[in-house]
Protein backbone atom coordinates (compact mmCIF):
# COMPACT_ATOMS: atom_id res chain seq x y z
CA UNK A 1 0.00 0.00 0.00
CA UNK A 2 1.46 3.50 -0.72
CA UNK A 3 2.08 5.34 2.15
CA UNK A 4 1.12 9.32 2.29
CA UNK A 5 5.24 9.98 1.96
CA UNK A 6 5.56 8.27 -1.54
CA UNK A 7 2.38 9.86 -3.02
CA UNK A 8 3.51 13.00 -2.06
CA UNK A 9 6.82 12.62 -3.16
CA UNK A 10 5.47 11.25 -6.59
CA UNK A 11 3.25 14.83 -6.56
CA UNK A 12 6.44 16.80 -5.53
CA UNK A 13 8.24 15.55 -8.27
CA UNK A 14 5.27 16.28 -10.64
CA UNK A 15 4.74 19.37 -9.59
CA UNK A 16 8.23 20.18 -10.12
CA UNK A 17 8.75 19.01 -13.80
CA UNK A 18 5.83 20.30 -15.04
CA UNK A 19 6.99 24.11 -13.32
CA UNK A 20 10.05 24.11 -15.16
CA UNK A 21 13.45 24.18 -13.68
CA UNK A 22 12.93 28.61 -13.22
CA UNK A 23 9.60 28.74 -11.84
CA UNK A 24 9.60 30.64 -8.45
CA UNK A 25 8.02 28.95 -5.49
CA UNK A 26 7.39 30.20 -1.92
CA UNK A 27 10.75 29.52 -0.26
CA UNK A 28 11.81 33.19 -0.08
CA UNK A 29 15.12 33.50 -3.07
CA UNK A 30 14.78 29.83 -4.52
CA UNK A 31 13.54 28.51 -7.57
CA UNK A 32 11.70 25.18 -8.62
CA UNK A 33 15.42 23.95 -9.23
CA UNK A 34 16.77 25.30 -5.68
CA UNK A 35 13.94 23.22 -4.23
CA UNK A 36 14.10 20.33 -6.30
CA UNK A 37 18.37 20.21 -5.19
CA UNK A 38 17.44 20.81 -1.76
CA UNK A 39 15.33 17.85 -1.23
CA UNK A 40 17.89 15.81 -2.78
CA UNK A 41 20.93 16.92 -0.66
CA UNK A 42 18.23 16.51 2.76
CA UNK A 43 17.74 13.02 1.01
CA UNK A 44 21.54 11.89 -0.08
CA UNK A 45 24.04 13.39 1.34
CA UNK A 46 23.81 13.42 5.10
CA UNK A 47 27.21 14.96 5.66
CA UNK A 48 25.47 18.30 4.25
CA UNK A 49 22.00 17.99 5.11
CA UNK A 50 22.74 18.49 9.02
CA UNK A 51 23.24 22.72 7.72
CA UNK A 52 19.53 22.80 7.38
CA UNK A 53 19.33 23.15 11.07
CA UNK A 54 22.93 23.23 12.62
CA UNK A 55 24.63 27.09 11.54
CA UNK A 56 28.12 25.56 11.47
CA UNK A 57 27.23 23.38 9.08
CA UNK A 58 25.31 25.85 6.70
CA UNK A 59 28.02 26.51 4.36
CA UNK A 60 29.11 23.26 3.63
CA UNK A 61 25.07 23.07 2.83
CA UNK A 62 25.63 25.86 0.61
CA UNK A 63 28.17 24.49 -1.18
CA UNK A 64 26.83 20.75 -1.55
CA UNK A 65 22.81 22.35 -2.56
CA UNK A 66 25.01 24.60 -5.31
CA UNK A 67 26.55 21.42 -6.78
CA UNK A 68 23.31 19.37 -6.95
CA UNK A 69 21.81 22.55 -8.59
CA UNK A 70 24.00 22.65 -11.46
CA UNK A 71 22.86 18.98 -12.45
CA UNK A 72 20.21 18.92 -15.42
CA UNK A 73 16.72 19.22 -14.26
CA UNK A 74 15.41 16.02 -15.23
CA UNK A 75 18.39 14.30 -13.31
CA UNK A 76 17.24 15.97 -9.75
CA UNK A 77 13.75 15.48 -10.65
CA UNK A 78 13.85 12.03 -11.27
CA UNK A 79 15.94 11.40 -7.97
CA UNK A 80 12.68 12.81 -6.37
CA UNK A 81 10.41 10.58 -7.47
CA UNK A 82 12.99 7.43 -7.44
CA UNK A 83 13.57 8.13 -3.98
CA UNK A 84 17.04 7.86 -2.11
CA UNK A 85 19.83 4.85 -2.08
CA UNK A 86 19.30 2.10 0.03
CA UNK A 87 22.26 3.22 2.22
CA UNK A 88 20.03 6.18 3.18
CA UNK A 89 17.36 6.15 6.68
CA UNK A 90 14.84 7.68 4.53
CA UNK A 91 15.09 4.46 2.29
CA UNK A 92 13.65 2.76 4.95
CA UNK A 93 9.38 3.06 4.99
CA UNK A 94 8.59 4.04 8.19
CA UNK A 95 11.55 6.19 8.72
CA UNK A 96 10.02 7.84 5.14
CA UNK A 97 6.72 8.15 6.55
CA UNK A 98 7.92 9.67 9.45
CA UNK A 99 9.99 12.76 8.13
CA UNK A 100 8.73 13.00 4.63
CA UNK A 101 5.32 13.20 4.75
CA UNK A 102 4.86 17.15 6.19
CA UNK A 103 8.09 17.54 4.11
CA UNK A 104 6.91 16.42 1.00
CA UNK A 105 3.33 18.35 1.06
CA UNK A 106 4.76 21.78 2.25
CA UNK A 107 6.88 21.65 -0.76
CA UNK A 108 4.64 20.28 -3.06
CA UNK A 109 2.54 23.37 -2.28
CA UNK A 110 5.66 25.53 -2.17
CA UNK A 111 5.08 24.57 -5.86
CA UNK A 112 1.41 24.84 -6.51
CA UNK A 113 1.06 27.93 -4.51
CA UNK A 114 3.72 29.96 -6.19
CA UNK A 115 1.86 29.85 -9.53
CA UNK A 116 -0.72 32.03 -10.55
CA UNK A 117 -4.57 31.68 -10.09
CA UNK A 118 -3.42 28.11 -8.12
CA UNK A 119 -6.68 26.12 -6.52
CA UNK A 120 -6.89 25.24 -2.72
CA UNK A 121 -6.61 21.03 -3.30
CA UNK A 122 -8.70 18.91 -1.83
CA UNK A 123 -7.30 16.41 1.07
CA UNK A 124 -8.75 13.04 2.02
CA UNK A 125 -10.00 12.90 5.69
CA UNK A 126 -6.90 10.32 6.53
CA UNK A 127 -4.45 12.55 5.07
CA UNK A 128 -5.51 15.20 6.94
CA UNK A 129 -5.65 13.22 10.28
CA UNK A 130 -2.26 12.10 9.60
CA UNK A 131 -0.76 15.96 9.04
CA UNK A 132 -2.84 17.26 12.15
CA UNK A 133 -1.16 14.30 14.38
CA UNK A 134 2.36 15.43 13.35
CA UNK A 135 1.33 19.00 13.79
CA UNK A 136 0.02 18.14 16.95
CA UNK A 137 3.16 16.74 18.35
CA UNK A 138 6.06 19.63 16.27
CA UNK A 139 3.41 22.75 17.12
CA UNK A 140 5.63 24.03 20.38
CA UNK A 141 8.94 23.75 17.71
CA UNK A 142 7.27 25.81 15.03
CA UNK A 143 5.71 27.91 16.89
CA UNK A 144 8.97 28.80 19.52
CA UNK A 145 9.45 32.13 17.51
CA UNK A 146 6.29 33.49 17.40
CA UNK A 147 6.69 36.87 18.79
CA UNK A 148 2.58 36.25 20.61
CA UNK A 149 0.89 33.70 21.44
CA UNK A 150 -0.50 30.84 18.76
CA UNK A 151 -3.37 28.29 19.00
CA UNK A 152 -3.99 26.43 16.15
CA UNK A 153 -7.77 25.27 15.97
CA UNK A 154 -9.12 22.61 13.38
CA UNK A 155 -12.92 23.69 12.26
CA UNK A 156 -14.09 20.88 14.52
CA UNK A 157 -12.85 22.30 17.66
CA UNK A 158 -9.12 20.68 18.49
CA UNK A 159 -6.46 22.86 19.26
CA UNK A 160 -2.82 22.88 19.55
CA UNK A 161 -1.24 25.49 21.60
CA UNK A 162 2.13 27.12 19.50
CA UNK A 163 3.48 29.32 21.57
CA UNK A 164 2.16 30.38 25.26
CA UNK A 165 2.97 33.77 24.87
CA UNK A 166 0.56 36.65 25.53
CA UNK A 167 -1.94 38.43 23.70
CA UNK A 168 -2.88 34.95 21.92
CA UNK A 169 -3.52 34.67 18.43
CA UNK A 170 -5.93 31.75 17.57
CA UNK A 171 -5.68 30.34 13.69
CA UNK A 172 -7.94 28.25 12.69
CA UNK A 173 -8.14 26.24 9.36
CA UNK A 174 -7.64 22.60 8.06
CA UNK A 175 -4.57 20.63 9.19
CA UNK A 176 -2.88 21.42 5.91
CA UNK A 177 -3.33 24.82 5.78
CA UNK A 178 -2.44 25.07 9.49
CA UNK A 179 0.36 22.89 8.21
CA UNK A 180 1.69 25.53 6.50
CA UNK A 181 0.90 28.37 8.36
CA UNK A 182 2.83 26.96 11.33
CA UNK A 183 5.95 26.44 8.38
CA UNK A 184 5.62 29.62 7.81
CA UNK A 185 3.84 29.87 4.60
CA UNK A 186 1.50 32.47 6.70
CA UNK A 187 0.69 34.63 3.81
CA UNK A 188 -0.56 31.50 2.01
CA UNK A 189 -2.41 29.87 3.81
CA UNK A 190 -6.19 29.82 4.06
CA UNK A 191 -7.20 30.25 7.41
CA UNK A 192 -9.13 32.50 9.96
CA UNK A 193 -7.59 34.61 12.19
CA UNK A 194 -8.49 36.08 15.74
CA UNK A 195 -6.93 38.22 17.62
CA UNK A 196 -5.95 41.48 18.01
CA UNK A 197 -4.48 44.02 15.42
CA UNK A 198 -1.48 44.02 16.09
CA UNK A 199 -0.47 41.05 17.22
CA UNK A 200 -1.88 39.15 14.09
CA UNK A 201 0.43 41.57 12.21
CA UNK A 202 3.28 40.69 14.24
CA UNK A 203 2.10 36.90 13.93
CA UNK A 204 2.26 37.29 9.93
CA UNK A 205 6.17 38.96 10.12
CA UNK A 206 7.68 36.32 12.46
CA UNK A 207 9.71 33.57 10.94
CA UNK A 208 7.93 30.57 11.95
CA UNK A 209 8.84 26.66 11.35
CA UNK A 210 12.05 25.22 11.73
Amino acid sequence: MSTHAKRERLLLADLLETAGPESPTLCAGWTARDLAAHVVVRERRADAAGGILIKPLAARLERVQGEFASKPYTELVQMIRTGPPRMSPFSLKQIDEASNTVEFYVHAEDVRRAAPEWTPRELDPVFEDALWSRLERMARVLGRKSPVGLVLRRPDGRTAVANRSTPVVTVTGEPGELTLFAFGRQEAARVEIDGDKEAVARLYDAKLGL
